[in-house]
């Protein structure tokens, strides 16, 4: 046995606010076995309050939170640590951020019609994100392009389904039947 390390993989779920990005994340981590993350959690407490007020961050809000995850995901890598990360990543300035941290990055587009999300928004107990800014958020997102590394997936299934869907599409291992990169 030579010692070599196991590729790493690095999948960041996306979508608007209220798409399941959470759920479906920690799903495929505690299936897989990739070390997960939820970016809101990267947040500035300035940030969290403005959104709390209703009022969309900014870009120049945005970058350091970006720059903090990317830099997440690159110190994952160099542990031989694969992970899943779940964020908005609504842009492709934003993308291309997070790219910048690992040296390859895939992405989960959690994709649903404004009337579902807002449904789903309006139910949600606990969360510092008002449905007020659904509106702005599918303002701000840009879909992926043809040269960026995904797969985009309809959140008309339920939460199990997208899970086995997402693992399927991007091919990753179970737990058990190969190196989960762990």
């Amino acid at each position: 046995m030579t010692g070599e390390r196991q590729p790493t993989r690095h999948i960041v779920v996306m979508g608007v606010s209220g798409a399941g990005k959470t759920t479906v994340a920690r799903g495929i981590s505690e299936l897989t076995g990739l070390r997960f993350a939820e970016a809101d959690e990267f947040h500035s407490a300035a940030n969290v309050a403005q959104m709390r007020a209703g009022i969309p961050l900014d870009d120049a809000q945005r970058w350091p939170w970006l720059r903090a995850l990317a830099g997440w995901m690159a110190d994952r890598h160099a542990e031989g640590v694969s992970t899943i990360l779940a964020c908005s990543a609504l842009k492709r300035a934003y993308r291309d951020v997070l790219r910048q941290g690992p040296p390859d990055v895939e992405f989960l587009h959690l994709e649903g019609t404004a009337e579902l999300i807002r449904d789903r928004l309006s139910r949600r107990v606990g969360h510092y994100m008002p449905a007020s800014l659904l509106d702005s958020q599918r303002a701000t997102l840009e879909q992926l392009d043809p040269d960026e590394s995904g797969v985009v997936l309809q959140v008309t299934a339920a939460p199990a389904e997208l899970v086995t869907a997402a693992i399927e599409r991007l091919g990753l291992p179970l737990l058990g039947t190969a190196a989960a990169g762990r």
